[in-house]
Parts: C-alpha cells; sequence; structure tokens
C-alpha cells in the first residue's frame, strides 16, 4: 500500500484512499439527550449538549466516486435518482467536501439505506456520516475522528454522532467568534458505558415521511414555544445526571433520565403556535405498555425523536420480554431490537 496516500481515520480504524472511490457503512444513534433548536442554522451548531446510543440495526452504506467526465453530481438514493430536498443536502454536502479539497470534480453518490426515511428514526445521522466518511476518503482529506464528526454535523447535526460507536456526547459549542472558531467548537465524542448492558427495542408504528420535517418542527419550536427554553435549561442538568448515570452502570437512572428529556422535548413541541405532534394513538398504546412493564418490575424506559415511532431502553437481558409487550401494543407495526453499534468505517473496495 502507498504511503503518499491521504488517510481517513475513525474511532476504529485508519485506512488510505487508493483510488477515487470509497464505500462507507454507519449506524442511525438515538439520543437519550434530545438535540433539539440550534443557535446557528448555517453551521448546524445545537442550542444544547446531547448524548445518545449508536444501533446496531438499520446501516447506511454510501459509495462516492469521483467523476472527472462529468459536469454535475449524480445522487441515486436505495436504486432511484435522489430528487427535491434530498439531492440538495447531498449536493451542498459534496460542494463543502470540494471546498475543503480544493478539488472541482463532481461525483456519482450510491446509497442504500435500510432504515425509513423522514420517519424519526435517525435516517440523516447514518446517511450524513457514512457519506461524511466516504467522501473524505475519495477526495482525500485527512480527518481524524473529531475532524469527521464536525464535517458530518455539516450535512445533519445528529450525523457527528454516528461517527462512533456506543455512546457519544455531542458538545454544543459556542455560536461567537469567527465561522472558523464557532464551527471547530462543535463535535461529538465517545462517552465511557463500559458498565452498562443495555438495549433499544425499537418500535415502528408509522414508517412513513412525517408530516413536519424535524427542521420546520425545530425552528417553530425555538420562535414560539414557551416552554422551549426552561427545557433547553433543564436539560443541561439532565446530561450531567446521564454521564454520572452512564459511569456507574445504572440502567434505571439512565433510563428515567432519557424519558424525562424526551418527554419534556415534545412538550415543547406541543406547546409550539401552532402545535407539532408527532405523537399518534399508537405512539402512546406502546408508552402505556411500557409503563405497565415497570409497575411489573421490569425497568424499561421511553425515549421518542421527532416522529411518532417508540424506542424503549432495558437491560439486555430483558428484551425477549420488553420486545413482547411492545409488538403486542405496537399491533401492525414491526419491533426491532438494537443494541449498542459501530462507528462508522470505510468497507474495502477490494482493489
Amino acid at each position: 500500500m502507498r504511503t503518499d496516500q491521504p488517510t481517513v481515520r475513525t474511532d476504529q480504524q485508519t485506512v488510505r484512499a487508493k483510488q477515487p472511490v470509497a464505500t462507507a457503512v454507519a449506524h442511525p444513534n438515538i439520543a437519550l439527550i434530545k438535540y433539539w433548536g440550534k443557535s446557528d442554522e448555517k453551521l448546524f451548531l445545537p442550542r444544547t449538549d446531547s448524548l445518545s446510543m449508536t444501533l446496531s440495526v438499520f446501516p447506511t452504506t454510501t459509495r462516492v466516486r469521483l467523476a472527472p467526465e462529468a459536469g454535475q453530481d449524480t445522487v441515486v438514493f436505495n436504486g432511484r435518482p435522489a430528487t427535491g430536498e434530498a439531492e440538495r443536502r447531498i449536493v451542498a454536502f459534496l460542494d463543502l467536501v470540494r471546498e475543503r479539497a480544493g478539488s472541482p470534480l463532481r461525483a456519482v453518490v450510491d446509497t442504500e439505506n435500510t432504515v425509513p426515511t423522514g420517519a424519526g428514526l435517525a435516517s440523516s445521522a447514518s446517511g450524513f456520516a457514512a457519506l461524511a466518511v466516504a467522501a473524505s476518503a475519495a477526495y482525500g482529506l485527512d480527518l481524524d475522528a473529531r475532524g469527521l464528526s464536525r464535517l458530518a454535523r455539516r450535512g445533519s447535526g445528529s450525523a457527528s454522532r454516528s461517527i462512533f460507536g456506543g455512546f457519544a456526547v455531542w458538545h454544543a459549542g459556542t455560536p461567537t467568534g469567527t465561522p472558523q472558531e464557532a464551527d471547530a467548537s462543535s463535535y461529538a465524542e465517545p462517552v465511557d458505558a463500559a458498565r452498562l448492558d443495555p438495549a433499544l427495542v425499537v418500535a415502528v408504528v408509522n414508517a412513513g415521511p412525517k408530516e413536519v420535517s424535524s427542521r420546520t418542527a425545530m425552528r417553530r419550536t425555538m420562535d414560539t414555544s414557551p416552554l422551549f427554553e426552561p427545557w433547553a435549561e433543564s436539560s443541561k442538568a439532565d446530561l450531567v445526571d446521564m454521564r454520572a448515570a452512564l459511569g456507574r452502570g445504572d440502567l434505571e437512572a439512565v433510563g428515567e433520565i432519557a424519558e424525562r428529556n424526551a418527554l419534556g422535548m415534545h412538550a415543547t413541541m406541543l406547546a409550539a403556535r401552532p402545535a407539532v405532534r408527532y405523537m399518534s394513538p399508537a405512539s402512546l398504546t406502546v408508552i402505556d405498555g411500557v409503563l405497565r412493564l415497570r409497575r411489573d418490575g421490569v425497568p424499561a424506559y421511553v425515549t421518542m425523536d421527532a416522529g411518532p415511532n417508540v424506542k424503549v431502553l432495558c437491560r439486555r437481558a430483558d428484551t425477549d420480554r420488553v420486545a413482547a409487550i411492545v409488538r403486542e401494543a405496537a399491533a401492525g407495526g414491526s419491533v426491532h431490537v438494537a443494541v449498542p453499534g459501530p462507528g462508522a468505517r470505510l468497507l474495502d473496495e477490494g482493489v
């Protein structure tokens, strides 16, 4: 292998780009301390810190091939040409990579996404984390894991956390100073949770795209909800408590903090004007099932993102029982069991 080629590093490996084509895989993450609201929309700087668990399910695989002969980028999503906002966001991200690489070359992007898109299941997190790793390798950027996290953030904020496996905290950074200083201040990094043995049972009660996008809902909540600022302040304390609970391996405390943080976030949306409501009757049925589990002595706790689908944190040893109750409550939906998953990584192109 040549030693004069650029490298792309993740938390798991260092791989040298051998030709202008690269394939990467990344997994979605679910925030236990939520990201909701931006302090800088252009740089994707969040209003508060957040903390997540990367999942072992729903990977996204993205291949980026430089196309010197092309006059524009080509984006293929699950076998079909991407259009509209999805295409615009990917091309804008490639423009950012090209600017940093000093390259005018267009690219062909081929993405296979196994998680439902736009349903509150973190599809953009896995998508832009995989794109960040693959595009960085193809264009020859030399980025460590923190640099990849910063780059992925520019496509989708939560993608900054999917660069890492297991648990990660995303620092909100400081939206002051120069744009370069602000950009450098916001990134994710791993969090030690070695004493915890968790699982996340995912109830997909509606796999369709939501009527109100996360971006629109986030902006409306920040602009109009009287509950947003109190929630943002309480989220800072939740993060401190969460990191302490993870450190001592206290799943019950982790679950309680995650549940109150998520339900508080949804309360801010309900108080927006007009209200944003992602919870559906099916969501509430699953939540009621989880409450019954707790009354029966099973530590199980709910978290929800910007969508109707419910995630249930529990001990890995309790997944069969929790999944059975959730499956019954989510009649007509699908149930998936995840454990902490791997970070984003390059795949061997076999050349």
